[in-house]
């Protein structure tokens, strides 16, 4: 083993589990004990529910059902994503990998959400995956494109995502050749002719003395990219109000601004009046993951439940023009006009419902229309 990767085979078989479900698995096989339950999946937040993928096929040949929301929905606080009915054993060691699967991704694909949400109809870009471990930069990218960006920039996400990858250059480009100007040219005439010429404009001299530099001698600029790190930044709108008026009194009002290097929700929403497209690195890629938590709440046919939890197999339902839930008992009566968000995924081991990315994705950016057209868009950015 040359990199420290707990192979797929591990995960599936539960190595990576937690020991006292080692101990669980012991006890109750001894005893004899392995009752028919319903658990289900939930959080005391809001957020983008993504990483279903992965439980289904973690789970895939279990004797077990999976009822689920739909990757993509945005769910509310102690609402059901994930219910499993089946016999404890089954999935008793999975439950830390089923865990770590979408708690992870589900945390990406929200800070994602917020900060499409809070950029409005400007770009924001995938930058992050260079802060976390390179085994997870496809799920981190399927996480973020999920949630709303616009593009990744991680060449993995072409090979197992079928998401083309997007970037221009690094400051390393511009280094090598040791002049801004060498490299912005060469670029232009090697790089392919759809990819647009978005230039570097931060390496050696000021931002404003770049970007003039860029359109008086380049003839092909699609933008410029600011990469400022925060300490020396200053009044970083300041700098960015400088470029765009000396870029628009050469008459190059068509030539787009691009800014990156850990930006945060409030850095979009202070620049989003001024600048085209955002890269957003650490927040989305290193976002907080969601405290999911797996618990029992029935066992043989009968309600249970921990402290603190609600007994019973439920069912979420949607009022989508007011977009609210309300949460009842799986086999009551459903309410008129509301949809059921939780569908039956697999049966006995075996997946009903591949979910897809661009599904997910489209579900993700319905919602955040209904929340700009509610006008409800400060209840989803608290950072």
């Amino acid at each position: 083993m040359k990199f420290r990767i707990v192979s797929e085979e591990d995960v599936k078989n539960g190595v990576t589990t937690d020991k006292y479900f080692i101990w669980t698995e012991k006890v109750l096989k001894e005893k004899g004990v392995n009752p028919k339950v319903v658990a289900e999946v939930t959080t005391g937040s809001w957020g983008i529910f993504v990483g279903l993928e992965d439980v289904l096929h973690l789970l895939e040949g279990k004797n077990v059902d999976v009822y689920a929301m739909p990757e993509g929905t945005l769910f509310f606080p102690h609402e059901p994503v994930i219910t499993i009915i089946g016999d404890y054993l089954e999935f008793a060691r999975l439950e830390t990998p089923l865990l770590g699967f979408i708690c992870h991704a589900s945390g990406i694909a929200t800070q994602a959400f917020k900060s499409k949400l809070a950029a409005g109809d400007k770009g924001v870009l995938s930058f992050g995956t260079r802060r976390q471990h390179p085994a997870l930069a496809a799920m981190i990218e399927r996480a973020a494109y999920i949630g709303g960006v616009d593009g990744v920039s991680n060449f993995a996400a072409e090979k197992y995502l079928g998401i083309k990858s997007i970037g221009t250059m690094p400051h390393a480009l511009i280094i090598s050749f040791g002049s801004q100007v060498d490299a912005w040219k060469a670029f232009d005439e090697v790089v392919d002719e759809d990819v647009p010429r978005v230039l570097l404009i931060d390496t050696y001299s000021d931002e404003k003395t770049e970007a003039i530099m860029a359109v008086e001698n380049v003839e092909r600029v699609s933008a410029v990219r600011l990469d400022t790190p925060s300490s020396r930044r200053g009044n970083f709108r300041k700098i960015v109000e400088e470029v765009r008026w000396e870029l628009d009194i050469r008459g190059r009002k068509d030539v787009g601004i691009v800014v990156s290097g850990g930006l945060g929700l409030e850095d979009i929403l202070m620049l989003r009046d001024l600048v085209d497209a955002f890269g957003v690195g650490t927040s989305i890629a290193g976002a907080r993951p969601l405290d999911f938590a797996l618990d029992i709440v029935e066992r043989e046919g009968k309600f249970v439940a921990k402290r603190g939890k609600r007994g019973g197999w439920k069912q979420v339902y949607r009022d989508w023009a007011r977009f609210e839930d309300e949460i009842r008992l799986y086999k009551d009566e459903p309410p008129e006009s509301k949809e059921p968000l939780m569908r039956k995924f697999m049966e006995n081991g075996e997946i009903l419902i591949e979910p897809d990315i661009e599904k997910a994705r489209n579900l993700v950016l319905k919602q955040m229309g209904i929340i700009r057209k509610l006008g409800r868009e400060k209840e989803f950015l608290q950072d």
